[in-house]
């Protein structure tokens, strides 16, 4: 989905860049300023690790080690969640951030290239998200470990937390799509769109793909996807405030890694295209052997609510709870993020903390931020590098 925004906002990026790449070094360190912390019990660590046959690039991040840790999974295809660092700062005081770009994706992407990455399918994602679990698990132990889908990454993510309940506290998945069903009601809502506009052109390129799923190639659907960006003023907006900012001002992101994020979405979306349209959730069965939450945008047109609450009501969970997340459409995480934080500490962290621990947590949430200050004789914390560092 990503991708399809971005090429939407083409000319933003293009712009942006013209515009003086001083200014991009001005925001990156403005930014680095706000993710700098100093307490003693943080950990910022951000590197390459060994992962199946390729070194992986994995970050983790948060204010308190003990805490516990979030695994995220990226969707894209290819498009790493890294990128949002920044916009989820305020998660790192009641959670360990764990971020990691795929094969095919961000770092690992520029690491290793199209040769080392291929051939890519969503088993082989399944296999390396579970050493990656494992890897996580060993850092971090004993701090439970939360898993934390977004979009296609609800394709690795709900088969993983199906076969290998014992690595996690809990499986959340946001912007959860269920399959074909999320493309043929885009496809009908942005018809419709168009045709309230008047837009020939637009109408034109819909009925040359036709509404069929089973019938699209990748340009086909790259096309529908292009159209629901031109008709959709949510994702616009995405576009404009969240992507291009986040991807222009990380401090995490050289020109270099802006330049791999492109390639490796283009290379994912032409491995994974066939089987994300073969995609159905209700494949594998709707039982899950640990805690389940669906937190979902109520205004998405990628992947819906409705779709996704139908498929909810059919889960079997040990627990489980749906939140729809206002004024939100796709990437809820990312543009309603203080929203999620608060479905995430009201609804999840009952599920994975001890009681006593609750208290103390609580206690420190009345009693507000703590006053950030440097360590005498010292900086604040700057990110350890593994391997030969990012």
């Amino acid at each position: 989905m990503i991708g399809s925004i971005l090429a939407a906002a083409a000319g933003v990026t293009a712009a942006s860049l013209a515009a003086g790449l001083g200014w991009r070094r001005q925001a990156q360190r403005r930014v680095a300023r706000g993710l700098e912390t100093a307490r003693s019990d943080a950990i910022v660590e951000a590197g390459f690790v060994r992962i199946g046959a390729i070194d992986q690039w994995i970050g983790i991040r948060g204010e308190d080690r003990s805490n516990p840790a979030l695994l995220v999974l990226h969707g894209g295809p290819g498009a790493p969640f890294s990128m949002f660092t920044p916009v989820m700062r305020a998660w790192e005081r009641e959670f360990t951030i764990v971020q990691w770009d795929q094969p095919g994706a961000g770092k690992t992407f520029g690491r290793n290239g199209a040769a080392g990455c291929a051939p890519l399918s969503f088993e082989r994602l399944i296999a390396d998200a579970t050493r990656v679990a494992e890897h996580v698990r060993a850092r971090l132990r004993p701090a439970p470990l939360v898993l934390l889908a977004g979009s296609m990454g609800n394709m690795i993510g709900a088969p993983l937390a199906r076969r290998r309940p014992d690595l996690f506290a809990a499986y959340v998945a946001t912007d959860f799509g269920v399959g074909a069903e999320n493309e043929t009601r885009s496809y009908a809502q942005t018809l419709a769109r168009l045709r309230e506009a008047g837009d020939r052109r637009g109408l034109a390129e819909l009925a040359a793909i036709g509404a069929d799923p089973a019938r699209w190639d990748l340009r086909a659907w790259q096309r529908k996807q292009r159209w629901i960006m031109q008709t959709d003023r949510r994702m616009r907006e995405v576009g404009r405030t969240l992507l291009m900012p986040s991807i222009l001002t990380s401090p995490g992101f050289s020109l270099r890694d802006v330049y791999h994020l492109q390639r490796g979405m283009e290379f994912s979306a032409a491995q994974l295209f066939a089987e994300f349209m073969r995609y159905d959730a209700r494949r594998e069965g709707t039982r899950f052997e640990l805690p389940f939450f669906l937190f979902q945008g109520e205004d998405d047109i990628f992947t819906q609510s409705g779709p996704a609450q139908a498929f909810f009501a059919e889960v079997e969970a040990p627990h489980k709870e749906f939140a729809s997340i206002g004024e939100a459409g796709h990437f809820a995480a990312f543009t309603r993020p203080q929203e999620f934080l608060a479905e995430l500490r009201a609804r999840v962290l009952p599920q994975v903390l001890p009681a006593s621990t609750r208290r103390r947590d609580e206690r420190l949430q009345r009693a507000g931020p703590r006053t950030r200050t440097r360590p005498r004789g010292g900086s604040a914390a700057a990110p350890t590098c593994w391997q030969r560092g990012q």
